[in-house]
């Protein structure tokens, strides 16, 4: 699709209600980017990944038939991720069982891919269902958070943020991608950890 104009995601705007005439960015993400087998993954290198496919650009890591996790584009810290179904789901309660035990499943493996690629050993999992609980996009998502500790470093004067608060910073593109190809081959690692333990 290097040759194509990608296709133009609405901006973001963290201070919009979400609205249920507005194109789902979530869904362009989800039809855009194909699955691949979570412990093979391909290559940054495959047209398959480009994060230019979409304006703003994508940086996939996970991508199975009913489930889709990439790179939040206003990350809270180094390592932002969404998880989200395929399907448009507003709302957790609006997701299937089999779609709830596969987000519960890789909530945990992405989860320990996350403290495998950035070194940080604490992260949120924040969870938000409509417009009064801050969810922005009306499609159900999980973050994870890598919330690096500050206080032994000697940043005594910023704020312990948690729950999802804190300043965004847009993604860079050129870091992200490297990120996810780390992230890809971390969630590669702890499935091919856990087949040998048994745990799946």
């Amino acid at each position: 699709m290097s040759e194509e104009e990608p296709k133009l995601i609405q901006p973001f705007d963290p201070g919009a209600i979400p609205s249920d005439t507005d194109p789902c960015p979530f869904c362009n993400i989800s039809t855009t980017y194909v699955p691949f087998p979570p412990d093979q993954p391909p290559p940054s290198s495959s047209p398959s990944l480009d994060p230019s496919q979409l304006a703003p650009a994508a940086f996939i890591v996970l991508s199975t038939p009913s489930l889709v996790a990439f790179l939040d584009i206003l990350p809270l810290s180094h390592g932002h991720l969404l998880l989200c179904p395929r399907a448009h789901r507003p709302k957790l309660t609006d997701v299937t069982p089999q779609e709830a035990a596969e987000l519960g499943m890789y909530l945990r493996v992405l989860s320990a891919a996350l403290v495998r690629a950035t070194g940080v050993p604490d992260w949120n999992v924040v969870q938000n269902n409509g417009a009064a609980a801050a969810q922005v996009v009306n499609h159900v998502h999980y973050h994870l958070i890598p919330r690096p500790e500050i206080r032994a470093s000697g940043r005594f004067s910023e704020s312990f943020t948690m729950f999802g608060r804190g300043v965004r910073a847009e993604l860079d593109d050129d870091e992200a991608a490297n990120l996810a190809e780390l992230l890809r081959r971390s969630v590669a690692a702890v499935l091919e950890d856990e087949t040998r333990k048994g745990r799946l």
